[in-house]
C-alpha cells in the first residue's frame, strides 16, 4: 500500500521537478583546468581495448620496416605495405560490407558498397581497391558513410526482384544481410524494373540473372581461378548484364564454386533447387574421398538424406574451392546402394540373409580352400580401419595376398618418398618450372591443378607436359607422349634440360597411371635420374612427386598392401573384395569363391557369390591420407543404409566366426593397431614429411618400353561406385565431356 502511494506521488511531482532543475547552473571551477599541463594531465587518454581481427585474419610482416600504422576509427593498427584499406579495417576488427571483393580474386571496385571515410579525402572512398598509407584515419562508422552505403544499397535493390521467398539464396544471402544491417527502410523507386533472360550455364549451375547485381565475381573466378573464358559482361547502363555470349554450357571442372561465390541467387546449384532451406541442414565437416586431395567439405544433411556438399577453408589442401564431381556426387550416396546381406543361390540370383548366415557361409568356404589360395582386394575409397583389419584377416588365416586397387603390381612402397606429393600441394606455390609425367592434374586432382594455376599466373612458372593430348587451362609446352621424352632429357639432348637446370625450384610430377604399367620401375628410375641432374631434390626443397589417383592409395601403401593383382587374382580360390569395383575380374577361376562387401551394386556385385552391405564415406569414421601424407578423418553425417555396417567391423566379425579373431573391438583400439604399422595415419591433420634418399633404393634392370602413355582417367565425372551411381554425374558426362 505505502509503496504505491510513494510511485504515484512521484509520478505527480515529476513535472515540477524538472521544471525547478531545468532553472539551475551547476558551475564548477576547478584551478587546474585554467593551466593547458593541468587539462592534459586531468584527461587521461582513455586506454583502447586491443581488437580481434576479423575471421581470425593473421598478418605476416617479412621486414620490420614493411610494417606501416593507420588508424581504424582511432584505433592504431600495424599493417603491411600494400594492403588496402578494407584489408586494415579487418586486421582492425571492422566488418566492412561488400559485393564485389572477394580476397582470392582480383580487385574490381565496381559495387561501391566498401564507402569508407578518410581524412583529408573530399569524398568516400572505395575501401577494397584504395591502398592504406602511413598515418592514415579511416572513418568507418560516420553519417557520411552510413548515407553513401544506403545510397548504395537502394540502388542495388532498385532493379532487384523481390524474389526471398522463392529464392535458393534465402538465409543465406549477402544482399538480405547487407540491407538489413546497412540499408534504408525505404525505398523510392516506383517505376518498373528492368528483367534479364535467364542463361543455360548446364546441368550444374542454375541461373536468375534478373537477380544479378554486376559484381562480376563470377567472370573473374572463372577467368582467373578456373582457366575459361566462359563468362563475361555484356552491355552498359542498365542493359549491363552477365553472359556467354553465345549459347554456351560452362564446361570447366570447377564451375560449381561460381554458386558459393555469387553473394546474390543469381546462380544456384541447380541439383539442389528448392530441396531445403539451409536453417533446415545439419552441418558435418568431413572430408572428400573421390579424389587423392582429400578436400575439406561439409557435408548438408536433413534426417538421413545428404542434402548438398559444400567446401570448408583449408589452405594447405583445397583453399576454399572444390572440385564438381566433389559438390555434386552425392546423389549417387542414395542409389543402387546395398542394404542386406545376400547369398547368390543355386538359380544365381541373390536372396536377403542375416548376418549370421552370410558370415557363417564365407567362414565356413575360407576353411576349405588354401591358404595361399586366399586373396584380399581393397577398393580405392577404402579408409585405414578396414584396411588393416582386411591385411589382419588374411595373413591370420595365413596368406600374404593383400592389395589395393590402383597401385599396380609390386609397388615401391620401402620409402615413403616414392609415392607421395614431396613438395605438399601448398608447397607447388613456390614453384617456377613444371614437368608432368604422364600426368594430366587437371582431370585427376582438379584442386592441385587449380593450385599450379595460381603459380603460373603469379610466378610466371613455366609448364612442360610429358603424355597424350589433353587439355590443360594454363600456358604449357608439350614436349612428348612417352618415355622416348624422358630418355632425351636423361641424355641432356632434349631443350627442355636447360629450362630444368636454370630452375630455382623445379617440381616433377609423375601420375600414378605410371603404377599399372609394366615398365614402371623403369621410368620411375629415370625420373630419378633427371631429379639428381636437375638439382630437384636438395636439402631445402624436395620437388620430385607422385600425384595419386584414389583416396585409399596412400595409406595403403603406408600399411603394405603391396600383393602383386597379376600373380594372386589367377590362382585365388576365396577373394574378398573390399569395395574393389575396379579391379579385373575376366582372370578369376570359375570356381573361385567372390565376397563383395561394399555400399554400392556397382561392377564387382555382378561376380559375388555373397554380397556384405557396408556404409559409406558420408556414415562412417574413417582414416584417409591424401597425395601429400596428410592425414584426416571423415565424421558420419547420416545414418548407414539398411542394415549395412562399418567395413572394419564386418571384417573383425567374420574374423571370430572364422575361428582367429582379431584383437580390437573398438575404434580406439584398431587406431592403436594402425599405429604400430604406420604412425603417421594417427596423427590427424598433420603432414609426416618423408625422407628422400636415391642411394637406398637397389639399381633398376628393367627396360624402359616405349608405348606412349595413356590417360588415367577416361571420364571425370565417373570415376567410382559412388559417382557411378550419381544422375547429376552422368547428366554432366553426357553433356559437358567432349565427344
Amino acid at each position: 500500500m505505502t509503496m504505491g502511494f510513494v510511485l504515484r506521488a512521484l509520478q505527480r511531482s515529476r513535472p515540477a521537478i524538472g521544471a525547478r532543475v531545468s532553472t539551475f547552473r551547476w558551475i564548477s571551477s576547478t584551478p587546474d583546468l585554467h593551466k593547458p599541463e593541468g587539462a592534459a594531465a586531468a584527461a587521461p587518454e582513455p586506454e583502447i581495448p586491443p581488437r580481434t581481427p576479423v575471421g581470425g585474419a593473421r598478418v605476416h610482416f617479412t621486414s620490420p620496416e614493411d610494417a606501416i600504422e593507420v588508424f581504424v576509427d582511432g584505433y592504431p593498427v600495424k599493417i603491411p605495405k600494400g594492403m588496402t584499406v578494407l584489408q586494415a579495417c579487418e586486421l582492425a576488427g571492422v566488418d566492412i560490407p561488400r559485393f564485389c571483393y572477394h580476397s582470392r580474386l582480383s580487385i574490381a571496385g565496381n559495387c561501391r558498397m566498401c564507402l569508407v571515410e578518410v581524412e583529408k579525402s573530399p569524398k568516400p572512398v572505395a575501401s577494397c581497391a584504395m591502398p592504406a598509407l602511413p598515418g592514415m584515419k579511416i572513418k568507418t562508422n560516420t553519417p557520411v558513410a552510413k548515407k553513401a552505403r544506403e545510397g548504395v544499397m537502394e540502388f542495388l535493390l532498385m532493379n532487384h526482384p523481390l524474389d526471398c521467398p522463392i529464392c535458393d539464396q534465402g538465409g543465406e544471402c549477402d544482399l538480405q544481410d547487407q540491407s538489413m544491417a546497412f540499408g534504408s527502410d525505404r525505398g523510392r523507386f516506383t517505376e518498373m524494373k528492368r528483367s534479364v533472360v535467364d542463361k543455360n550455364l548446364g546441368p550444374l549451375v542454375k541461373t536468375v540473372m534478373t537477380r544479378c547485381i554486376q559484381c562480376t565475381r563470377c567472370v573473374r573466378f572463372a577467368s582467373e581461378v578456373a582457366g575459361v573464358q566462359d563468362l563475361g559482361m555484356l552491355g552498359r547502363g542498365s542493359g549491363e548484364e552477365i553472359g556467354t555470349y553465345v549459347e554456351k554450357l560452362m564446361t570447366s571442372e570447377l564451375s560449381g564454386n561460381v554458386i558459393d561465390i555469387c553473394p546474390v541467387g543469381a546462380l544456384t546449384s541447380k541439383p539442389f533447387a528448392f530441396k531445403a532451406r539451409n536453417w533446415e541442414l545439419k552441418g558435418t565437416e568431413s572430408i572428400d574421398v573421390t579424389d587423392a586431395v582429400g578436400s575439406n567439405i561439409r557435408i548438408d544433411s536433413r534426417g538421413p538424406e545428404v542434402m548438398r556438399i559444400l567446401p570448408r577453408l583449408n589452405e594447405d589442401i583445397n583453399e576454399e574451392w572444390i572440385s564438381d564431381k566433389t559438390r555434386f556426387c552425392y546423389d549417387g550416396l542414395k542409389r543402387q546402394r546395398l542394404n542386406d546381406p545376400m547369398i547368390r543361390g543355386p538359380d544365381g540370383r541373390f536372396k536377403s540373409v542375416s548376418w549370421r548366415d552370410a558370415l557363417a557361409i564365407v567362414a565356413e568356404v575360407i576353411h576349405q580352400v588354401k591358404p595361399e589360395e586366399i586373396v584380399g582386394v581393397a577398393g580405392k575409397l577404402s579408409d585405414a580401419e578396414s584396411m588393416i583389419a582386411l591385411k589382419d584377416f588374411v595373413n591370420k588365416m595365413g596368406s600374404n595376398s593383400v592389395l589395393c586397387e590402383g597401385n599396380g603390381a609390386n609397388p615401391q612402397a620401402d620409402l615413403r618418398s616414392s609415392y607421395l606429393m614431396n613438395t605438399s600441394i601448398a608447397g607447388l606455390e613456390k614453384a617456377d618450372v613444371f614437368l608432368f609425367v604422364g600426368t594430366q592434374p587437371r582431370v585427376e586432382a582438379p584442386m592441385v591443378n587449380a593450385r599450379i594455376r595460381k603459380t603460373v599466373k603469379a610466378n610466371q612458372a613455366k609448364v612442360a607436359y610429358i603424355g597424350p593430348p589433353t587439355d590443360i587451362n594454363y600456358e604449357h609446352q608439350h614436349i612428348g607422349t612417352g618415355p622416348q621424352t624422358l630418355l632425351e632429357i636423361v641424355e641432356g639432348r632434349h631443350p627442355f634440360c636447360s629450362t630444368l637446370l636454370s630452375a630455382k625450384n623445379p617440381v616433377i610430377i609423375v601420375g600414378a597411371g605410371i603404377f599399372e604399367r609394366e615398365d614402371k620401375d623403369a621410368i620411375f628410375a629415370a625420373v630419378e635420374t633427371i631429379a639428381k641432374n636437375g638439382k630437384v631434390v636438395r636439402p631445402d626443397w624436395n620437388g620430385l612427386n607422385v600425384l595419386l589417383l584414389n583416396a585409399a592409395q596412400a595409406a595403403a601403401l603406408d600399411l603394405g598392401l603391396v600383393s602383386n593383382p597379376n600373380d594372386t587374382i589367377p590362382t585365388a580360390k576365396f577373394l574378398y573384395l573390399m569395395g574393389a569395383d575396379d579391379t579385373s575380374l575376366e582372370k578369376v577361376p570359375d570356381d573361385a569363391f567372390v565376397v563383395y562387401q561394399g555400399h554400392h551394386g556397382d561392377k564387382s556385385v555382378y561376380r559375388a557369390n555373397v554380397i556384405l552391405p557396408a556404409s559409406a564415406f558420408s556414415e562412417k569414421e574413417g582414416t584417409y591420407e591424401n597425395t601429400e601424407g596428410c592425414t584426416q578423418w571423415t565424421v558420419p553425417a547420416v545414418p548407414t543404409v539398411g542394415d549395412a555396417r562399418d567395413d572394419w567391423k564386418i571384417v573383425r566379425a567374420l574374423s571370430e566366426v572364422a575361428g582367429v579373431r582379431l584383437p580390437y573391438d573398438s575404434l580406439s583400439a584398431i587406431r592403436a593397431r594402425i599405429k604400430t604399422v604406420a604412425p603417421n595415419l594417427v596423427q590427424v591433420d598433420e603432414r609426416e614429411p618423408s625422407t628422400m634418399s636415391f642411394e637406398l633404393k637397389p639399381p633398376v634392370t628393367q627396360k624402359l618400353s616405349l608405348d606412349p602413355f595413356t590417360p588415367a582417367v577416361e571420364n571425370f565425372y565417373m570415376t567410382d561406385s559412388i559417382t557411378r551411381a550419381s544422375k547429376i554425374m552422368a547428366q554432366c558426362s553426357a553433356l559437358l565431356l567432349k565427344k
